[in-house]
């Protein structure tokens, strides 16, 4: 078992990164080359701008290429409740941003030929309990009516045609959205950002940011940088000053195993229709095949930071909820177990603009495929001029209280949620 990403160690070759130091003059430096700061450069070298990518380790390295390899409509969190905290109008606008962001991977695989095996096979939300169901129903009538009619309620009657499993009452079929290999889209809109112009920098930790006559200086470990603008893409990155940011949000740890290759009878019979899927729990797990017939399984296994041997615990508890979830894959040898941090918001929104004249896009919440891909490009419209264009503009950012940007608070957010799960 490789306690690595799978998408990581079975990604292409690439992106051509620059060897040398770190100097000159830009227009934009972005700090962090995950799906944020690639997409970004992507649109600003479209733009004509000159632009550097420094990212702290690998290129996708981090939450990009750590995921469960999801790209779906549907906010992170229950719309029927985020209709009640923000309003109807409010909500709808949310909705739409998830379902634009979609929109947005798709049309960047096209344009730029990128091949990362995306599958539109849509997000199914299974209901873990008849009440779970019940809410789902009450959510999906409230999405057909208000924002969008192309979302379907599976019955409990109809689930084993969906989920071959005796564990769910029933789901949530989101139609917009699909999955795709992280590793090979990271490389992929890499390559395309290099096609346009901009230089990346791996293993470049950025350590200070000061403005100085009219630019900022970017002091990194490979060398120091001027740039007329600044975007900090940095996500749940533990590395650099940034901890106005920290501050803001919770890095919560996200665990996956993935099996041996599978028979394709018997994923036919597991998942014949091969979405995303994830569950209703608050501890929840999420699943779905990958490109060479193998299962992935992910979940918020444990509420701790990724390291390990903490991946390894984390990934033997996903294997005992696996083998619940699917009795005939007891035995399945597991070949590769990751974990990776979730940089999630108090109320599970993104959040994006400007802060002591840095742009910043980040918080998706477990749900940045899509997300991060379609601020990069927002971004890039905002920082041209076109703040109207962020979709986020008028949403407050208060640090959580008692976070210094050490999750102390973490354990107890977890037996806070594994007793909502038992009672409710």
């Amino acid at each position: 078992m490789k306690l690595d990403s799978y998408w990581l160690d079975t990604a292409p070759a690439g992106p051509q990164v620059c060897e040398g130091p770190v100097d000159g003059q830009v227009d934009v430096a972005v700090i962090g080359g995950g799906f944020t700061g690639l997409s970004a450069a992507l649109a600003l070298g479209r733009r004509g701008a000159s632009v550097v990518v420094l990212d702290a380790g690998r290129i996708g390295g981090g939450a990009s290429g750590r995921n469960g390899g999801q790209c779906n409509t549907g906010v992170a969190q229950d719309y029927a409740a985020l209709r009640k905290q923000l309003g109807v109008e409010r909500a709808q606008g949310c909705y739409r941003a998830y379902a634009e962001a979609v929109d947005t991977v798709e049309r960047l695989i096209r344009e730029e030929q990128i091949d990362c095996d995306y599958l539109a096979s849509g997000k199914l939300k299974l209901a873990a309990k008849p009440q779970h169901l019940a809410h789902l129903e009450h959510t999906a009538e409230l999405i057909r009516r208000e924002v969008d009619p192309d979302v379907e309620i599976i019955p409990r009657e109809r689930i084993r045609s969906e989920v071959g499993s005796d564990a769910f009452f029933g789901g949530l079929l989101h139609k917009h959205g699909g999955q795709m290999h992280m590793g090979k889209f990271a490389v992929g809109l890499a390559n395309a950002a290099v096609r346009n112009g901009a230089r990346l920098f791996e293993h470049a930790p950025v350590t200070s940011i000061a403005k100085d006559r009219g630019a900022y200086q970017i002091e990194s470990g490979r060398g120091t940088l001027r740039a007329q603008q600044v975007l900090v893409a940095t996500g749940p990155s533990r590395h650099g000053p940034f901890g106005w940011y920290r501050r803001r949000m919770a890095p919560v740890g996200s665990f996956i195993i993935v099996t041996e290759p599978l028979r394709a009878e018997h994923l036919a019979r597991l998942l014949p229709n091969r979405r995303s899927y994830t569950t209703s729990r608050l501890m929840h797990n999420y699943f779905r095949v990958t490109p060479d017939s193998r299962l992935l399984f992910g979940g918020r296994a444990r509420f701790t930071a990724s390291e390990q041997p903490s991946d390894e615990k984390s990934g033997r508890i996903l294997q005992a909820n696996l083998a619940q979830m699917f009795p005939s894959l007891a035995k399945a040898r597991i070949d590769y177990c990751w974990g990776g941090l979730v940089d999630i918001t108090a109320d599970r929104l993104p959040r994006a603009g400007e802060h002591d004249g840095l742009y910043f896009s980040m918080g998706y919440s477990g749900h940045g495929t899509q997300m991060a891909t379609h601020m990069g490009q927002v971004m890039a419209e905002v920082m041209a001029g076109n703040s109207e264009a962020n979709p986020w503009r008028d949403f407050d950012w208060s640090a959580i209280p008692g976070h210094t940007g050490k999750p102390w608070f973490l354990p107890l957010v977890g037996a806070y949620f594994r007793l909502k799960d038992v009672l409710y």
